[in-house]
């Protein structure tokens, strides 16, 4: 079964497409385009009839490609923020485990069979962290809110903070590739800055 014709339960797609442009002249920044689609009932080929105009829903975005690469930059420092913390919260627990960084390569090749347990556990943020991931996500607030009154800075994180979801957001603002994203608690935050 291709990955078009199935979807589980609850997921976002999201795709990148650079248009190709003739030279922009120095004034006009580079936009890229993301196209998104998400379901919010199992998909299958067979029905897709019926459910697609009840349960899918698809649309894009013009973003500035500038903002997308600081944005990314900043989601990977929030990572390896969170990464550390979680670090250090389990070499307090278990001080006979030694913690072993993974590599970098290892995270590229995210298996769901395969993802650690870890990845899934919510991280308790620091203050620092917790600064950190708000500036983040309200620039990602404003980058997709359709509606401009909406982007408002965030007072507080509006899903559980894993190493999973930052890991997610940070793929969903790499524009050399798109992702999905299955977290139920950042699945529903995101498809209410769509709307």
């Amino acid at each position: 079964a291709s990955r078009a014709a199935n979807a589980s339960n609850k997921e976002i797609n999201i795709q990148w497409h650079f248009p190709s442009l003739a030279k922009p002249s120095n004034n006009t920044e580079i936009k890229v385009l993301m196209l998104y689609a998400y379901n919010t009932k199992p998909v299958k080929i067979s029905n897709i009839k019926i459910h697609s105009s009840m349960s899918m829903f698809s649309g894009h975005l013009w973003i500035p490609l500038a903002r997308i690469i600081s944005l990314r930059e900043k989601l990977s420092n929030l990572k390896q923020q969170v990464e550390m913390l979680m670090r250090s919260s389990k070499s307090l627990s278990s001080t006979s485990e030694p913690t072993s960084f993974p590599e970098q390569c290892e995270s590229l090749k995210r298996i769901p069979s395969k993802k650690p347990k870890m990845n899934v556990a919510k991280v308790h943020l620091d203050e620092k962290t917790e600064e950190m991931a708000k500036r983040c996500l309200s620039e990602v607030k404003a980058l997709l809110s359709v509606v401009p009154t909406q982007s408002l800075p965030l007072t507080e994180i509006p899903f559980d903070v894993t190493l999973q979801s930052i890991a997610s957001l940070e793929d969903m603002f790499d524009p050399a590739n798109g992702c999905t994203i299955t977290e139920e608690s950042l699945f529903n935050w995101i498809i209410s800055l769509f709307h």
